[in-house]
This record gives C-alpha cells, sequence and structure tokens, in this order.
C-alpha cells in the first residue's frame, strides 16, 4: 500500500518514531517490501532515475535500484522504467524494494536495560536517551530491541526473529523514558488495540524555548514526511496530508526564556511533539535536528550565549521525556500506572535555568 504524499517504509525500518504500530494495517506480504513514492520538483533537471533514487533513499545501493528497474518495480507516471529513464519535472515515481536479508535478522545482545514491571504477559522498560529502539538503516545492533531479544529469549517467551520484539509504541532514540513490551502474540494484539482506540495514557515533559503564552492549550494538525527532507517531519495544516494529531499541553515552570511543560499525547504521531511544539512556536530545547540546538531565546551577550552552550553540553539531546505510561493489563484487566523520575541530563538543565531565572528577579 503506498501512501499519497510521501515515501513509505515499513516502520521498525524507521530509525525513531513516536507512532503506535499499525498491526493490521499490512499483511505478511506487504511487510517483506519497502515502499517509496516522489513527485520531482517543478524545476527538476534531467537525471537518471537510479541515481535520483539513490541520494533521495538512504542507505539503498544503486545496484539495488537497477534490480528493482529490471524487476519492473520502478514506476514513472503509472508505467514501469528503466534505470537510465532521464526524471522529468512532476513525474510521480513510485518503487518497491525487496527487504536485504541483514535487516530482518535480529542479534540477541547483552545490553543491560531498567525493567521497571514484567510478568508472563508483558513488561515496561525505561529507555535511557542515545538509545535506538529497533533496527534500522544504518542501526542494526546496540537497539533497545537487541536487548530484548536477548532478555526474551532466556525464557523464550517469544520468537526472537520476530523484526516488532512485541513493541506496541516507540519513542524517539534521543527521548527517555517508559516503553510498553508485549510478550505474547495475544497481548500484543489486545494492547496495540488500547493505543489505537486512545485508551491508554502518556504524558512527557518537555523544556521549549520561548515563555508559552497560555498555562494550558492543545495542538492540531496533520503530521506527515516533509517531501524536500524524509528525515523530518512537518505540520499539514489543511489537512491534505498527513495523518491527524492532538497534542495537549500544560506549563509546569516557566524560566523566562525557555518553559517546562507536560505534553499529553491523544494520537502517536512520528516527531509529534517535537512538530507540535515548534508548530506554535516553541521548539525543544536543544532538538537539533528541529533547529533547537541554536540559541532562539534571549540576549546577546556571549555570557549568556555561554550559559546555553553550557546547557546544550548538559543535557545534549532534545529535552523530552515520556515520564508516564497507563494501560489496562490484557489478561488481568487490572488498570496500571508506571511513572518515571525525570533524567539526570533534563535534571541538571532544569536546575541550571531555575538558578539563571532566580539571578534575573
Amino acid at each position: 500500500m503506498l501512501k499519497e504524499d510521501s515515501e513509505y517504509i515499513d516502520p521498525w525500518l524507521l530509525e525513531e518514531d513516536e507512532e503506535e504500530f499499525p498491526l493490521s494495517s499490512m499483511d505478511e506480504n506487504e511487510q517483506r517490501f519497502e515502499h517509496y513514492r516522489f513527485v520531482a520538483d517543478k524545476g527538476q533537471s534531467l537525471l537518471r532515475i537510479d541515481k535520483f533514487l539513490s541520494v533521495r533513499i538512504e542507505g539503498v545501493s544503486r545496484n539495488r535500484i537497477q534490480q528493482a528497474a529490471e524487476a519492473e518495480c520502478i514506476l514513472v507516471n503509472g508505467s514501469p522504467v528503466r534505470s537510465n529513464y532521464k526524471v522529468k519535472p512532476l513525474d510521480v515515481i513510485t518503487v518497491v524494494l525487496d527487504w536485504p536479508r541483514r535487516e530482518l535478522v535480529i542479534i540477541p545482545e547483552d545490553i543491560p536495560i531498567d525493567i521497571v514491571y514484567e510478568d508472563s504477559a508483558l513488561l515496561v522498560v525505561n529507555k535511557p536517551a542515545g538509545m535506538v529502539v529497533h533496527p534500522g538503516h544504518g542501526n542494526y545492533t546496540g537497539t533497545l530491541v537487541n536487548a530484548l531479544a536477548y532478555h526474551l529469549s532466556l525464557d523464550h517467551a517469544m520468537e526472537i526473529d520476530d523484526p516488532r520484539m512485541g513493541l506496541v509504541h516507540r519513542i524517539d532514540k534521543d527521548t527517555s523514558g517508559l516503553l510498553l513490551v508485549a510478550k505474547t502474540p495475544e497481548a500484543k494484539t489486545i494492547l496495540s488495540g488500547q493505543f489505537f482506540r486512545k485508551e491508554t495514557q502518556r504524558l512527557y515533559v518537555a523544556l521549549v524555548w520561548g515563555n508559552v503564552a497560555e498555562d494550558e492549550g492543545t495542538i492540531e494538525g496533520n503530521i506527515g514526511r516533509d517531501p524536500k527532507d524524509r528525515m523530518l517531519m512537518r505540520i499539514f495544516p489543511n489537512g491534505e496530508q498527513g495523518k491527524p494529531a492532538v497534542t495537549h499541553y500544560k506549563v509546569l515552570e516557566r524560566f523566562g526564556y525557555v518553559t517546562l511543560v507536560q505534553c499529553r499525547l491523544e494520537t502517536g504521531r512520528t516527531h509529534q511533539i517535537r512538530v507540535h511544539m515548534k508548530h506554535i512556536g516553541h521548539t525543544l530545547f536543544n532538538d537539533e535536528r528541529y533547529g533547537g540546538n541554536d540559541v532562539l531565546r534571549g540576549t546577546r551577550y556571549a555570557k549568556y550565549k555561554q550559559f546555553v552552550n553550557n546547557c546544550f553540553a548538559l543535557c545534549p539531546r532534545q529535552c523530552l521525556h515520556a515520564c508516564l505510561l497507563g494501560f489496562t493489563h490484557p489478561e488481568t484487566k487490572e488498570t496500571l500506572l508506571f511513572k518515571s523520575d525525570m533524567p539526570t541530563d533534563m535534571q541538571a538543565v532544569i536546575d541550571k535555568w531555575r538558578v539563571y531565572r532566580r539571578s534575573q528577579e
């Protein structure tokens, strides 16, 4: 199934994501392929399609693209083309690539993980910042899934070659906090349904640039992949592209040039909090991908800029933490609620801003 607005990659191949897994949206055959869609710019110069695609599809060799063309898996305006076809302005290009074999292999690795709860049906993990959740392009080892494969194989709770390893939702590599993992197919189906029906509780804390005007509010706007940069997500305000997304926020503490907020997700889209907060003018503090790693608010004095850079050094990632996760147990039907304390790197930055605010009073 091809997306209409941008290229599609099976969810577990993405490097980092916040969206719940759409477990029923693809059959077994669809899950063995990567699907992409591109529309050439109006000013596109004539360029061989294999070169055009090798630049736009990360981690894919030109030889693999040429093989796809030979198999008539590259279509331009609905018709198969050879690898020497010259891309023209406004060409609509769709590509289907077979998964490389190595991307289907999960290698169990003895990596320490912070398990805050576990029983026969599920476990809850407190993921540290910097750990990729699941293997993808450029990250085949050292991920949470590799660690889970090792941990779960000890009691044979599930097949370790399942590429999703029971994950029913995800958080970004540089976001810390709570993740839910199912240990049986039945639990996975039930828990995924709870996420789909918005029956779970998910709270995040984030430090954002600027003094948020309202004490609380709601951000709505379709989120989809940026057609100019596939590593970014963006808002499509008219709803013509992307998926509906809703984030509720509440101010926890103000520091003048930055604000500590709590975010409650009503939906779970890729980079949802990061994109929504940037959309209302409050990019996450030190969010490199979305421009938060620059001095976006404050004075021009060198001393202040040095203060901000010192904060960046204390927490060298976006200041975002999944602090609360609630759901109904798939077997006992008990309501479970888990909380995670503020990680030390974010706490250090918050403490530093508190001191700075008092110095300005």
